[in-house]
């Protein structure tokens, strides 16, 4: 039987068709199943910030300093806050192009360069976000089992994703308004222990004699070697520790991209957030991955194996120095980071999961939306899947916290690469059509700056789990490796059963398709003019 054309993952639009009366906005959705614009521009950065902050620092980097040593881990972090300065920027000019309601990375994939690709990697952000509420819900019942409560972890675990689907199910501006102070919470943790580690540099705490400085950075080594002896073990060490550092930053750009569509003013909000979320990353992953190296020994063993909240670095550097109470303290912060994380990683599959409803790679039914504009069986859907944490019940938390690990890292660095591509043929169509200058949004040194990470993070996908071959282990290799032949499958399935073209040629690019509608939003929008020097910082930092 001849097949079909893949029709709904096509963009060959009929402008005419899809042309919005004057007073509404050109969107993907019929008008009862359309989300709503209820994310402002503080709601959009912390939303980010939320995502980007969570158990992949305050715990995930213990596992990593435990390994690769203090150097390894402070240079991992930095090497991928500069990988995702330009996967942000990737994203950035192609969504402030276009933040129609409904967009997701797959719908650019599908539109700009290939429907099987848009296919393959929109079910791959949706596993990959899945995998991570999971991650988020095991990490959050290992922390509050620090405190040895006699509850059993599964308890906590429903209280966990209970209180996720509440958030997300309700409203967006709802879910925005909690991750606001959920992420508010986090950075104001990060800021007091970026002191507290000032402090102790300088051999203020109560159990300390004199100063500590960059101790354990000379007494265990700045860099441990990995897997071999020598430089070649050390160069081994900081490139799993660049590996690993993926975790903390996978799909953490996405959000912001997948929040345009129910963003107030998106190319002026979008924009903002894009710049402020990249130099902040920086600025905390940077001073907090320097303080972990500073507070603990690489040597310490509650770092290893990750098997209870004694497993965060910060907390134990706090339990080294005699502090009492404030590692209490900091433990409940970190629920909160995992709970914003998780929090985030549900909005962003549900969206991708409506996205592709829309766009005839999802069943129908997962663009159904309530009368406050939530997708809530997408949101339902991809809810049940964070279920897995409950493995957590028969295993060790470290073993079920490193299973997700594994699979959204690898999840992360494909659809990275996607990006990409997709950008450079987003790139190509602008010159085509003459439009790459009227850009509503630019970023600097492209497109080289695209090329060089399209490399760097093809390397670290290709050698995500070289250890497992020092000695082979049958086990870790497919946990690191398992993600590659089923995005391939998904991908190779789509485009042998509806016989797409390896590509869409660059003048069949649908390039103008809602430009229109959004210039004109852009034109409807009103810039914020502070009132006094109070409103101006307030503007400048939200």
């Amino acid at each position: 039987m001849e097949k079909k054309e893949d029709t709904g993952a096509s963009h060959d639009f009929n402008i005419e068709a899809n042309q919005p009366a004057e007073d509404s906005e050109y969107n993907l959705a019929k008008q009862h199943d359309q989300l709503a614009r209820g994310l402002k521009s503080r709601h959009i950065q912390f939303l980010a910030l939320g995502g980007a902050i969570g158990t992949g620092l305050f715990v995930g980097s213990g596992s990593i300093l435990s390994s690769t040593g203090p150097a390894s881990l402070f240079l991992a972090y930095l090497s991928m806050t500069v990988i995702v300065w330009n996967v942000m920027n990737n994203l950035a000019e192609m969504v402030v192009y276009l933040p129609m309601r409904g967009i997701t990375v797959p719908y650019f994939v599908g539109r700009f360069l290939d429907p099987s690709l848009a296919f393959a990697v929109g079910w791959n952000y949706w596993y990959a976000y899945a995998m991570l509420i999971g991650a988020e819900a095991t990490a959050a019942g290992i922390i509050i089992d620090y405190w040895n409560l006699p509850v059993n972890i599964a308890v906590w675990i429903t209280v966990v994703l209970v209180v996720m689907l509440l958030l997300n199910i309700i409203a967006v501006s709802f879910f925005g308004e909690a991750e606001f102070w959920f992420a508010s919470i986090k950075l104001i943790t990060i800021c007091g222990l970026i002191i507290l580690g000032l402090v102790i540099f300088f051999g203020g705490g109560p159990n300390q004699d004199g100063v500590l400085g960059f101790h354990y950075w000379k007494t265990g080594g700045a860099f441990v070697a990995y897997k071999a002896e020598g430089s070649l073990g050390r160069f081994l060490g900081y490139w799993h520790a660049f590996v690993s550092a993926g975790f903390a930053f996978i799909t953490s750009p996405e959000l912001i991209a997948i929040a345009a569509g129910e963003t107030i003013d998106p190319r002026r909000n979008i924009p903002k957030a894009a710049r402020r979320f990249v130099w902040r990353l920086a600025v905390f992953y940077g001073f907090s991955s320097l303080l972990i190296g500073i507070l603990v020994p690489s040597d310490d063993k509650n770092l290893l194996g990750a098997s209870n909240a004694s497993a965060s670095p910060f907390v134990i550097g706090i339990q080294r120095v005699g502090i009492p109470v404030l590692n209490h303290v900091i433990n409940a912060a970190v629920l909160t980071s995992a709970w914003s994380a998780g929090n985030s990683f549900l909005y962003s599959g549900s969206r991708v999961l409506y996205s592709m409803s829309l766009n005839g790679q999802a069943p129908k039914w997962f663009s159904i939306t309530n009368r406050r504009g939530v997708p809530y069986v997408a949101v339902l859907f991809t809810w049940c899947f964070g279920m897995l944490a409950y493995l957590n019940v028969s295993n060790t938390g470290a073993t079920v916290f490193n299973w997700f690990v594994s699979i959204s890292t690898i999840s992360g660095f494909v659809a990275w690469i996607v990006v990409m591509l997709t950008y450079l043929r987003f790139r190509r169509a602008m010159e085509f059509n003459n439009l790459l200058n009227v850009l509503p949004y630019k970023t600097p040194l492209q497109p080289y700056a695209t090329y060089f990470t399209l490399l760097i993070v093809s390397l670290l996908t290709i050698t995500s789990g070289f250890q497992t071959f020092m000695p082979f282990k049958a086990k870790d290799f497919i946990a690191a490796y398992i993600t590659i032949p089923v995005f391939l499958l998904f991908y190779l399935g789509h485009k042998i059963y509806f016989r797409t073209p390896m590509y869409i040629p660059v003048e069949q690019i649908d390039a103008i398709t809602g430009k229109k509608e959004m210039d004109e939003l852009e034109a409807m929008g009103e810039e914020r003019v502070p009132k006094n020097w109070l409103e101006k910082a307030w503007y400048w930092l939200a």
